[in-house]
């Protein structure tokens, strides 16, 4: 586990691409998940990675299996954590290596002085949801989000 670096930018553009398939095919009306994926290129990556302080990737061997973004939450109380994204490449799925990033996670926000850990999940999205149940997550409220022409539910996990 370590720090996103500028040289990580093509295969963070990559999972993204591949996971986001993967999970919102069927979900997110196909147009806006194209021009998401188009949109988070290599270059928009290396920008990020330049300016996300907490952007966390977790390699299997020598490949970036994985990455998470995560900080104060958004529209949260003080003491609560956000871990905003978390993906792995599809072929690292379900094999226990998410466990270890959303673990990093928690460790990131608890230097931090965050007390307490929130992530959203598209109701949907029932392969995320079960995740972040195993992981021992309670389900507190929903809300909608807008994703184009589109309105989803999502759900609150909660520790």
């Amino acid at each position: 586990m370590r720090n996103a670096r500028p040289s990580d930018a093509p295969a963070l553009a990559r999972i993204f691409r591949e996971s986001w398939r993967l999970a919102y095919t069927g979900i997110l009306p196909a147009h806006h998940l194209e021009h998401e994926i188009q949109r988070r290129d290599a270059t928009w990556w290396r920008r990020a990675i330049a300016a996300e302080h907490n952007l966390l990737v977790i390699e299997h061997g020598e490949h970036i299996a994985g990455y998470a973004t995560c900080g104060r939450a958004r529209g949260g109380r003080r003491d609560t954590g956000e871990i905003y994204e978390l993906y792995l490449a599809p072929i690292y799925q379900g094999i226990g290596i998410g466990e270890y990033l959303f673990e990093a996670c928690r460790a990131t926000l608890d230097r931090l002085g965050l007390e307490r850990l929130i992530v959203w999940a598209l109701v949907e999205n029932e392969r995320a949801r079960a995740f972040y149940v195993r992981c021992g997550g309670r389900a507190t409220r929903k809300a909608c989000v807008r994703f184009g022409n589109a309105v989803n539910a999502r759900i609150a996990y909660e520790w």
